[in-house]
């Protein structure tokens, strides 16, 4: 069984990248709770970027490090969180996942959160 890869805004995210990294570490955790086998580059690449001299903005970069990631998951959530239409990242994602004929899955993160039924095991 392989994991959901999760994309949220970062960059876009109105309230800011430190925001959204909380945001996609909440949404995240409510996923894992239900059992959903997930990976949210956001809550792995943001401390990294942070504590590791990166460019946290760098698309391309990051891209690229998140691209065997991509490969190997089942499928894709699209947190629809402030600034999701806005993202050059998850539009990317978005096409990558498309062009690979995976499931994309739409999640809101207004409270309470609802875990879409598509990904529950």
């Amino acid at each position: 069984m392989s994991y959901w890869y999760i994309c949220s805004p970062y960059t876009r995210y109105p309230m800011g990248r430190e925001a959204a990294f909380r945001m996609a570490c909440r949404v995240t955790a409510a996923l894992i709770r239900c059992g959903v086998p997930v990976l949210s580059p956001i809550c792995h690449s943001h401390p990294i970027a942070e504590h590791g001299d990166i460019d946290p903005t760098d698309v391309e970069l990051w891209l690229r490090a998140d691209a065997p990631l991509m490969a190997s998951a089942r499928g894709l959530i699209v947190v629809k969180a402030p600034g999701w239409r806005q993202s050059v990242g998850i539009a990317a994602e978005i096409a990558d996942f498309t062009q690979a004929g995976k499931p994309i899955v739409f999640m809101s993160v207004r409270e309470p959160l609802v875990i879409p039924r598509e990904v529950l095991p």
